[in-house]
């Protein structure tokens, strides 16, 4: 099972690319909500406001299963699908590409302003920092105080991340395991609960 994805960091990418006078500048940002989206796409319609298009696509999920590509009044799949396309191309997740289009006067026909997205979607894509995140499956375990030294030795081995600790009469430790390793993590707590 694949328990990885590619995904940008918070710095914003910057691409930009000019055709016959038309100038399309492009922003990928990392997003993990379709409501960031909203808000981000927003904040370019009012700061670009004066812009004729503000196209974007989007990729969420470690599955890489929630995604959309909106053309902003382009003809049909000249915009959000070449964007989304240089999303796939990278295999990103947790991205979002907005791209402003000026106009410049000239018509650039539909295979030209596919070029012209897919091409500004990309510099802005080779202008961010991309990063691998694990998938994480979040493990409680309570215990009785006498088996700390078990459990931190299985925690030393297998390194999850501690999120809490709770140490009172009953101990509970809350880990963050990449997802591959978290059933042989609870096996091999469960055997010492056996083995006292």
């Amino acid at each position: 099972m694949d328990d990885s994805y590619k995904t940008i960091t918070s710095r914003v990418g910057e691409g930009y690319y000019t055709e016959k006078r038309s100038k399309f500048y492009a922003f990928a940002h990392h997003v993990e909500t379709t409501d960031e989206v909203k808000d981000i796409v927003a904040q370019y319609r009012k700061k670009y406001y004066d812009a004729r298009h503000v196209c974007y696509a989007y990729m969420l999920g470690a599955e890489r299963t929630e995604f959309r590509a909106n053309d902003d009044g382009e003809p049909s799949s000249t915009a959000g699908k070449p964007i989304l396309g240089q999303i796939n191309s990278n295999e990103l997740t947790d991205i979002l590409i907005v791209v402003i289009r000026y106009y410049g006067g000239v018509n650039l026909g539909t295979s030209g302003l596919i070029v012209a997205y897919r091409e500004a979607a990309s510099d802005a894509i080779a202008n961010s920092d991309v990063e691998e995140k694990l998938v994480e499956e979040i493990v409680v375990y309570d215990f009785p105080y006498v088996m700390m030294n078990d459990v931190m030795k299985v925690v030393k081995d297998m390194q999850p991340r501690i999120i809490g600790q709770d140490y009172d009469n009953t101990c509970r430790i809350t880990l963050s395991i990449r997802k591959s390793l978290a059933q042989q993590f609870r096996d091999r707590l469960a055997k010492l609960a056996f083995s006292e």
